[in-house]
């Protein structure tokens, strides 16, 4: 039976669209498909778990504006369901003179955005955490750690629970329009292909986002370059090493680097992401490789203006994944007690970053559509605090493109 409407991915954007488009209308056939035999299994169950305040945001960017209406969305899911989540603050520490003037000017952008946010001397700094150095910080109060595959999870529940389906082990190799309908190709299963219909579709593919959007004829004008992030985890007597999220004060150019420490909802510690590229889209471990993707970002000239641009960042980032002893010392900069024998293994993520054909990175939410679909083609940090809002967005787009509830 055809679907009114099909939502690719079975991640948290795609399910927070999902649950909210049939609360939105209720009656409505909605259908997910995830090509994992579980949801959440890429970004939204590889992060840093991080209810982003919205610190570095552009002020008027949807990344401003949806970071700061997800922090509060976040929490009321979390706790209306019963999922874990604490406010435990963030501290931004500038470790060196040369950092005072950036840590200063990103205090003025937190209240350009509307945060809480303080500025703290040294003293004040190791009042809050002992065991932190640094000449001062930005403390913003609302930033906090949620438990995101949980609240994906739920998501998936509460689809079934209005009447829509979340498909999972589909993966989708092909979208065809016509004046009617949308037409989804599926990998063949035991040799035998299948297709389904709908009346309309809503992309939200995460690292595959710019390959379904090709498919609908949207302009080939950026791509996908998958940067994994490499974690560790601190040992158990560790764990109360500090209170809040210790971050650094970010290169503006490039505001998601950096090794930060962070409380998890588990109630450990984790050391980390640094940024480097992978060698495939799904490439969690280093030896990772996929052809098809390596193949894709070489004929991508986005990717290498891209390189040529960051090249002395990126070769910085690949030392310290080659590396213990330089992660070591991106810790050390503001946690100097921290030891080699500190950093345990932990799973890695891997970012979907969204490239334009000029060499730039995306930096704000990137969203297309053709007469028939909706497409998510860059969704970056903070896309799961922010989840619930882009769905809520794009539950209004889809109301009005595709003429819903008329």
């Amino acid at each position: 039976m055809a679907s009114d409407l099909i939502v690719i991915g079975g991640g948290i954007v795609g399910l927070s669209t999902a649950w909210q488009l049939l609360k939105a209308h209720p009656g409505l056939a909605v259908t997910v498909l995830e090509k994992e035999t579980e949801v959440a299994r890429h970004q939204s169950g590889h992060n840093s778990g991080v209810i982003h305040a919205g610190v570095y945001y552009q002020p008027g960017s949807l990344k401003a504006r949806f970071c700061k209406e997800g922090v509060e969305a976040t929490i009321a899911f979390s706790r209306e369901h019963g999922i874990a989540f604490e406010q435990c603050g963030k501290l931004l520490v500038a470790t060196g003179e040369d950092e005072r003037e950036r840590m200063i000017a990103l205090h003025a952008r937190c209240l350009e955005n509307g945060l809480d946010a303080t500025l703290l001397d040294r003293a004040a700094l190791r009042a809050l955490e002992p065991n932190i150095e640094g000449v001062g910080a930005i403390r913003v109060p609302t930033t906090g750690i949620a438990d995101y595959p949980a609240i994906a999870r739920r998501m998936a529940e509460e689809i079934a629970r209005l009447g829509g389906e979340v498909r999972t082990g589909v993966e989708v190799v092909g979208i065809s329009e016509s004046a009617n309908d949308v037409r989804v190709e599926l990998a063949a299963a035991n040799g035998v292909g299948e297709h389904l219909t709908a009346r309309h579709l809503v992309a939200c593919g995460g690292l595959m986002a710019d390959r379904l959007a090709r498919f609908c004829g949207i302009a080939a004008d950026f791509s996908i370059v998958p940067f994994r992030g490499e974690y560790f985890r601190l040992p158990s007597h560790l764990d109360g090493i500090v209170s809040h999220l210790i971050y650094p004060i970010p290169d503006p150019a490039l505001p998601f680097l950096g090794v930060h420490l962070t409380r998890m909802i588990g109630g450990y510690v984790t050391v980390g992401p640094n940024a480097v590229l992978a060698f495939a889209r799904e490439g969690y471990r280093f030896g990772d490789v996929s052809a098809r993707d390596l193949a894709a970002m070489a004929r991508f000239g986005g990717f290498w203006r891209l390189i040529g641009r960051n090249l002395g960042p990126a070769c910085n980032e690949m030392w310290s994944s080659l590396s213990r002893r330089r992660y070591l010392a991106l810790c050390r900069r503001y946690c100097p007690s921290l030891e080699l024998d500190d950093l345990q293994p932990y799973p890695a993520g891997v970012r979907a970053q969204a490239v334009a054909a000029d060499g730039t990175m995306i930096h704000d939410f990137l969203i297309r559509e053709t007469a028939r679909s909706l497409h998510v083609c860059n969704a970056p940090s903070p896309a799961a605090t922010s989840a619930i809002p882009i769905g809520r967005h794009l539950v209004a787009r889809a109301g009005d493109l595709f003429g819903l509830g008329a």
